[in-house]
């Protein structure tokens, strides 16, 4: 009796879902090179890799085997042994871990971060950055919350503008992560734009604004949408050619 029991009550357990595993470092042999790279595994749906200065990175999804992973890796060799030699042959070190004294860019300058106890609080003060930490606090994260919230007022109020100039209401904002990508445009979710554009000059910032706007009116790079964009923005060709220069150099926080 009591062991038909125990078999009704196991029924009804809900299975353990697999914990997300630390970082590990492992190396894959591609071609004639070793690479090492930064394995992450834990709840996403598929495989991907980011490659900065710090090297290669594979995010996983729990359940798929290091025969897979390894796989994935392989498949995309020619592009992962070409941009570890781009990082290798540069001089300039993007990441840029954020210390009491550290000078983080803001609009094509820069502003100096100062960091005193608190309580994991930001603030702006004659265009300094103030980190109230705690002892243990992640000063990289703390700056980044506050470029973020930084970055979400300006583009709102250059958005505002523009849209102004275009006859229409401003479209709904958010931010991405993003690091190439520096806006989207949906007619149904409005704009979206990388908050690390905050680091760029605000004629660059008003660029991309203008060209996310121009989406608005035209899904598509063709004749029309570059006119729509000239008509508000006529250096958009060496501001392109500029972000594209800047985007190289902009720093990881």
């Amino acid at each position: 009796m009591i062991a038909a029991l125990f078999e009704q009550l196991s029924l009804f357990r809900q299975p353990v879902a697999p914990r997300p595993e630390s970082p590990k470092q492992r190396h894959l042999l591609l071609g004639a090179q070793i690479v090492a790279y930064t394995l992450k595994q834990g709840r996403r749906r598929r495989l991907t890799m980011t490659i900065d200065e710090r090297g290669l990175t594979v995010g996983a999804p729990l359940r798929v085997t290091m025969a897979e992973i390894e796989s994935f890796i392989r498949s995309h060799s020619g592009w992962v042994l070409k941009k570890l030699a781009e990082y290798a042959g540069s001089h300039t070190r993007r990441h840029l871990a954020v210390r009491d004294g550290s000078r983080v860019p803001l609009l094509g300058a820069e502003a100096a971060v100062h960091i005193v106890p608190g309580a994991n609080r930001i603030r702006w003060q004659n265009g300094e950055l103030w980190l109230e930490a705690r002892a243990d606090a992640d000063c990289d994260a703390l700056a980044r919350r506050a470029l973020q919230r930084y970055a979400l007022d300006l583009f709102a109020k250059r958005l505002a503008v523009y849209s102004e100039r275009m006859g229409w209401p401003p479209p709904r904002l958010g931010l991405s992560n993003a690091r190439t990508r520096w806006g989207s445009c949906s007619a149904n979710t409005g704009i979206r734009l990388s908050w690390r554009l905050i680091h760029l000059p605000l004629a660059l910032i008003d660029y991309v604004v203008v060209h996310e706007l121009a989406h608005l009116a035209e899904m598509n790079h063709g004749p029309r949408f570059w006119a729509k964009v000239e008509s508000i923005y006529p250096d958009w060709r060496n501001a392109r050619r500029e972000l594209k220069a800047q985007a190289a150099q902009m720093p990881i926080i």
